[in-house]
């Protein structure tokens, strides 16, 4: 067998596991991505406050999601939850009684967000599309390590698809997971600030070293200037001899030609 066809058929077997390799990727990626999901915008930290994104793909090439309706735990009950508007989407608030009242910034509440639904004033998500919703959380709680926000996806047909499956340990992931959101350890500042003035004994320290910079600022300065031309004059002597062996590479090259065609 000629060495061209080992090559080719080599080749033809890469082409082919590459082929399945990709078809494998792109299937595992559409059934693992597609699900209604929520992120935060940063830090969602215990009993601080939020911004979450809803992450909402269209799963069916024959009709556009054209409603979803979010639920949240009253158990763990949110005084504040606030869409930001998006176009073309009309977004409800429901509030429902709370068993025991919620008290926030001194404050007792009687009632907490229960769910948010969007409603498309248009077309809605077209299929291989998807639409993020940007919600405004707090305050979140500080006994659990995540919200699971049962969705439900309604679509143009009026196929409705329930993410309302939570996730056990251990077992596989269900086939329709209600998103969850993550929360992190609480910081000092549930706002999102947590930046502390210095201590005395830091500023004293930085101050110390930046008058200990100043003065030797100048020798500092001379040290690398006579450092910056030393390694100057390096680069261009070894720039100098590159040039010259390069010529000289090319004048063998030329020679050794020459006595071949003799």
């Amino acid at each position: 067998m000629s060495v061209s066809r080992i090559s080719t058929r080599v080749s033809t077997r890469a082409a082919l596991a590459g082929g399945i390799a990709l078809s494998s990727v792109v299937l595992l990626s559409g059934t693992a991505f597609a699900h209604v999901s929520v992120q935060p915008q940063g830090e969602a930290a215990k009993g601080g406050y939020a911004t979450v994104n809803i992450k909402v793909p269209n799963e069916r090439d024959n009709a556009s999601t054209v409603k979803l309706e979010v639920n949240f735990p009253l158990d763990h009950p949110l005084a504040s939850v606030m869409p930001q508007p998006v176009p073309g989407w009309k977004a409800e608030v429901t509030k429902s009684k709370l068993d025991k009242p919620l008290e926030l910034h001194g404050k007792k509440i009687n009632e907490a967000v229960s769910k948010v639904t969007w409603t498309a004033d248009g077309s809605g998500i077209a299929p291989g599309f998807f639409q993020t919703f940007p919600l405004s959380l707090g305050q979140l709680p500080e006994d659990v390590d995540q919200l699971v926000l049962k969705s439900i996806q309604t679509y143009s047909n009026k196929e409705v698809v329930r993410w309302i499956e939570e996730q056990k340990e251990g077992a596989e992931e269900p086939q329709n997971p209600a998103p969850v959101l993550k929360l992190s350890a609480a910081s000092d500042d549930h706002h999102g600030g947590g930046a502390t003035a210095p201590s005395a004994t830091a500023t004293a320290s930085a101050s110390a070293g930046e008058k200990a910079g100043h003065d030797g600022k100048a020798g500092d300065h001379e040290e690398k200037t006579a450092g910056a031309s030393s390694s100057d004059t390096t680069a261009r002597i070894l720039g100098v001899i590159g040039i010259l062996v390069g010529v000289a590479g090319v004048a063998f090259g030329v020679l050794a030609g020459r006595r071949r065609s003799a």
